[in-house]
């Protein structure tokens, strides 16, 4: 059984548009967080609020363990594939939303398998470059 490991340009745009809306519907709710809190963002008033109930709770808890585990992943892949920008994947995690930098992510690292794969004389992968 052969896996087709070839890059497929169309899934690093999505991952981009999904990075996207990644950014924007995150801080969308930051905004509004701001407008009825404060203009200030209170980290700690935030974090209160975010586990003010139980499915509240378990939103947070479910993306503190998804992310640290994705996060962990990003930065031994992106060794792995010696990727470039990881300081603005990470940086982008705490800035932006961390439901941007993982797609965000996933965009360069397909942009980087099609890179790998045209030096390797494999598949063209130039509709993504």
């Amino acid at each position: 059984m052969e896996i087709n490991t070839a890059p497929k340009p169309w899934l690093a745009w999505l991952y981009l548009a999904l990075a996207v809306a990644g950014g924007v519907l995150p801080w969308m709710a930051n905004l509004d967080y701001m407008r009825d809190y404060g203009s200030s963002f209170d980290l700690e008033l935030f974090i209160a609020l975010a586990n003010a109930n139980p499915a509240a709770q378990s939103l947070s808890r479910d993306l503190l363990v998804g992310a640290s585990a994705i996060t962990i992943w990003i930065i031994v892949e992106s060794r792995r594939l010696q990727m470039r920008h990881l300081w603005l994947v990470l940086l982008s995690s705490v800035t932006i939303a961390f439901a941007f930098a993982a797609p965000f992510f996933l965009f360069l690292r397909e942009r980087r398998l099609a890179e790998l794969a045209r030096q390797a004389g494999g598949t063209d992968g130039s509709a993504i470059a």
